[in-house]
């Protein structure tokens, strides 16, 4: 075969000719190629973003539950995410639920109080309003016991110990709560008596209010327990001064019973210290009169076989002792002597004393 001649023309080097199908194949296929690199890499991105979106994380005070189509995936405890990473498909086949279980959360029942306008309950100015009737209409109020007329609200402080039951049990468990705190206050407060609520018993008032809420929630099973609860009383204006008076004298009357039971404790302790002494030295005395007397008794009981042998003699040293006790405290003393013929000698004995004649002073010199 002969090789070809480049014509005059052409002045580049010789090479094989290729056909336009040929150019179009290898540009289609280079294109092709183009397209599946950029397709995969597309894919792969789509695949990793994918797989972010199906992780998801869980704060250290919440859990979360996964639902799936509405259903909760897992069984028991396994429902139920804590602190961590965790796998769940897109939405809408998969739905995170978080519920806040670390802070505690706070439910206030307001029903029983009376209107308060928002700006002075910010600055503090929740007293009273001074009308002259209750209005039922905007004032809340429950009855007691007594048939008088409160005012009370309370703010429990609670915390979220069964989470599938509080989030799917009920459509809104807090009011739930709230109502149960609602009714607590209406039914403690026709077993307390005004005085009692207002002063009296206000501790036990609040705890029948948190029994009260207590099993209510345990009853309905709303997965939640009770932290703190704080109770408000107030009379209404149009009584308050009177309810004011009568605290007063309630308190005066307390602080004269405390005074008369420190004065009471005081004489006690007195009469009681004295009562002791008392008692104390009749026992010192009663112990030192057995002893003398035991100590007696010894030395008459050394004394017995002495006596035996000469009691004549006995008698006489006592004598002898008693007389000499006797006169030593004597200031005069007198001794009468036996008389030969056996008579008795007599005594006489002047009582006024011979008076002193007094001594003349010597003249001076």
């Amino acid at each position: 075969m002969s090789d070809a001649k480049p014509t005059s023309g052409d002045l580049r080097p010789g090479r094989p000719s290729i056909s336009a199908d040929d150019a179009s194949s290898q540009a289609l296929s280079e294109a092709l190629g183009s397209s599946l690199l950029f397709v995969r890499i597309l894919g792969a991105l789509l695949l990793g973003a994918f797989l972010f979106s199906c992780v998801f994380t869980v704060n250290p005070n919440e859990v979360a539950i996964v639902l799936r189509f509405g259903k909760p995936v897992g069984e028991g405890r396994g429902i139920i995410r804590t602190n961590g990473l965790h796998f769940a498909l897109p939405y809408p086949v998969d739905e995170i639920v978080r519920i806040g279980v670390g802070d505690s959360k706070v439910v206030r029942a307001n029903n029983a109080w009376y209107a308060v306008d928002p700006s002075a309950e910010a600055t503090g100015n929740t007293a009273a309003p001074n009308v002259p009737q209750l209005n039922p209409a905007a004032e809340g109020h429950v009855i007691t016991a007594d048939g008088n007329i409160l005012h009370v609200r309370a703010s429990m402080r609670y915390r979220i110990s069964d989470p599938v039951a509080y989030a799917f049990r009920f459509s809104s468990a807090s009011n739930i709560i709230e109502n149960s705190l609602n009714n607590a206050i209406q039914w403690s407060s026709v077993r307390y008596k005004a005085d009692d609520i207002i002063t009296g018993d206000v501790v036990g008032f609040r705890d029948s209010i948190r029994q009260r809420v207590s099993e209510m929630i345990e009853k309905t099973g709303l997965g939640v327990t009770i932290e703190n609860l704080d109770v408000e009383r107030a009379a209404p204006g149009f009584v308050k001064e009177y309810f004011d008076a009568v605290i007063a004298a309630g308190q005066d009357r307390n602080k004269r019973i405390n005074e008369a039971q420190g004065e009471y404790d005081r004489i006690t302790r007195e009469a009681e210290g004295e009562a002791r002494r008392v008692v104390s030295q009749g026992e010192s005395a009663a112990d030192q009169l057995v002893q003398g007397i035991a100590a007696e008794a010894r030395f008459f009981q050394d004394q017995l076989a002495t006596y035996r042998q000469n009691p004549a003699l006995y008698r006489d040293r006592l004598r002898v002792e008693a007389l000499t006790r006797i006169l030593t405290n004597a200031p005069d003393k007198f001794f009468l002597p036996s008389r030969s013929d056996g008579d008795r000698r007599e005594l006489r004995i002047n009582l006024n004393r011979e008076p002193v004649t007094p001594k003349k002073p010597e003249p001076p010199r």
